[in-house]
């Protein structure tokens, strides 16, 4: 209470408005869907008010595209620290790389990829979130085509559709069959097949 027995009202900077709109934001978003998801519902999780959201973010479109980024930054962080872990053998780079996102797709609560989430709610091609996914999945497709070249793959870019393809797969499967389905374990089994074609080697 303040000094005048009326409420105290808590003072909330602009960065940290930003930060707390857009955590909530990306976890309903993320959980619900974001055309399911109004401004209403994203300021009362943030605690914040409707004036807050609109000093930070102009629209729920802006909203939208600061979601998209984030997840978009935290999956190349999820990408780049997998392929990593070999730096010196490509092939082993991708076979990590499916070992570590079939263990974030069996995990509860597992919503399947935010991107192709997003696609399916914009059935508009021209739509900025439908490009941006677009964008997003082309950089995918030119790194996995750059570590099946350096892997040695006969056909690198071959390579690469059918791994994309695998990924995607993999992403539905965790929504249709569950996350804790056997199915979701055989993915990387079926990318070291993949690769060991590829290569022109037997499967690690």
């Amino acid at each position: 209470m303040s000094e005048s027995g009326k409420p105290a009202r808590t003072v909330v900077d602009a960065a940290s408005a930003s930060a707390r709109i857009l955590d909530a934001a990306e976890s309903l978003f993320y959980r619900e869907g974001t055309r399911a998801v109004g401004v209403d519902a994203v300021v009362k999780q943030a605690g914040v008010n409707k004036m807050s959201l609109y000093r930070q973010f102009s629209s729920k479109d802006e909203l939208l595209r600061q979601y998209l980024k984030r997840r978009e930054a935290m999956f190349w962080g999820y990408f780049d620290g997998s392929v990593g872990q070999h730096p010196d053998d490509a092939a082993a780079a991708l076979r990590q790389y499916f070992s570590d996102v079939t263990a974030r797709a069996t995990r509860d609560g597992y919503r399947g990829c935010p991107f192709v989430n997003v696609a399916a709610e914009y059935p508009e091609p021209d739509h900025f979130a439908r490009r941006f996914v677009a964008e997003h999945k082309r950089q995918l497709l030119a790194r996995l085509t750059a570590l099946a070249a350096a892997a040695g793959a006969r056909d690198p870019a071959a390579l690469a559709r059918a791994l994309a393809l695998l990924i995607e797969g993999l992403y539905t499967a965790s929504q249709t069959y569950g996350t804790d389905s056997p199915v979701m374990a055989a993915v990387p089994q079926v990318a070291d097949l993949l690769i060991a074609q590829a290569l022109g080697r037997d499967p690690a």
